[in-house]
């Protein structure tokens, strides 16, 4: 029986080694990395302008794009949305605050900023391995999926910015508040 002893007790193969060693590595890079969201997004940028360039001088993979376009823009739909949707939560109680003697409730992210970091970085580089493949390349006429995205993103990030204004809550740290009293 492979991977097992004389004894009975089973020893893991080399290739089970090597997966759990990588896996433990990169586990331990990416706590590193938590802090210095600045830093990741750089790679993350880097990433992306590498993608870019691929599709641009191949000249083709239009669809994994566009693919990849919607993915990021589900991804920053749970960026900008609260874990808990007000509107869901009117029939439980509970709802944000909208008076200023009600209980302060900070904004949580359905989607926290590593995680939304990490998918996206990952979409990339799933985009970049997919670009070596020519089965992707489906020939598509680009200027019609552009425009079809453009118009998805408009219509979807109206839609949030109306749900942002309804319930009165902003996703982004603006910095310290400072309470003004006249």
């Amino acid at each position: 029986m492979e991977g097992t002893s004389i004894d009975g007790a089973s020893t893991p193969s080399p290739l089970a080694k090597w997966k759990a060693d990588f896996s433990r590595a990169f586990q331990y890079y990416l706590d590193r990395s938590t802090p210095h969201s600045f830093k990741r997004w750089l790679g993350t940028l880097a990433v992306a302008a590498v993608y870019f360039l691929r599709v641009y001088f191949v000249q083709g993979f239009y669809i994994v794009s566009y693919g990849l376009g919607i993915y990021v823009l589900n991804l920053l739909i749970g960026f900008l949305s609260p874990m808990v949707d007000p509107e869901l939560d009117v029939l439980e109680g509970a709802a944000l605050p909208t008076k200023d003697s009600d209980e302060f409730k900070p904004f949580i992210r359905r989607l926290p900023e590593f995680k939304f970091w990490y998918s996206i970085t990952k979409a990339f580089c799933v985009a970049i391995v997919m670009t070596f493949f020519s089965i992707f390349d489906v020939p598509v006429f680009w200027p019609i999926l552009v425009a079809y995205w453009i118009i998805l993103f408009l219509l979807t990030m109206k839609r949030q910015i109306v749900h942002m204004i309804k319930f009165k809550y902003i996703p982004f740290d603006i910095g310290k508040q400072a309470s003004v009293n006249f």
